[in-house]
């Protein structure tokens, strides 16, 4: 595939998109709407930094004030998820999707892609949270936020499982230690 390079106007071959390129490119042409789109940057900017997972916790200490120091150490698991990506990501350094094939649609703090960072506090706080309202969250919520890292372009597919991965590690063992605690005498 021939494109024309921006900087001396002519044209440049482009590799072919394989791989999880492949995927990614699949997937925003399969589903990249504008309704998909605006509906993922604003999943996008709700996750941000996890912010949006934490002020839900807080809420829910709020509210449901028998149960509020469960909701606030859900809440800090939540950022804890999050924070462990951001480790990870460090560690690992995987560039985002960077291809003519991918369209990105929404800017990110970081260059780096390897785990997604709302994949995981997403799913950390659908396990916790769910232990809290006796509801399984993790159906609802955690599929729409890993297809819209897609949809959006800033990961590829293994970066949404990883970090899919990791906020149910750390969501599964912080939910057991919560449950735990509610059952042994105090």
């Amino acid at each position: 595939m021939l494109e024309k390079d921006p900087a001396k106007g002519k044209p440049v071959e482009i590799p072919p998109a394989t791989g999880e390129i492949a995927v990614l490119a699949g997937v925003q042409k399969a589903i990249a709407r504008p309704a998909t789109v605006k509906a993922a940057r604003g999943l996008s900017h709700f996750g941000e930094h996890s912010a949006g997972w934490f002020a839900l916790g807080l809420l829910g200490a709020a509210v449901d004030k028998s149960h509020r120091k469960d909701w606030l150490a859900a809440s800090a698991g939540v950022v804890g998820a999050h924070a462990a990506s951001i480790a990870v990501k460090r560690v690992v350094r995987r560039k985002r999707p960077d291809h003519p094939s991918v369209e990105v649609g929404v800017g990110t703090p970081s260059k780096l892609s390897f785990p997604s960072s709302h994949a995981t506090s997403t799913t950390a706080a659908a396990v916790l949270y769910s232990g809290l309202t006796g509801r399984n969250l993790v159906p609802a919520l955690v599929p729409p936020m890993l297809a819209s890292r897609l949809v959006l372009g800033v990961h590829y597919p293994t970066d949404v499982l990883a970090g899919a991965a990791l906020g149910g590690a750390v969501g599964g063992i912080l939910r057991r230690k919560l449950n735990s605690r509610k059952r042994k005498p105090r």
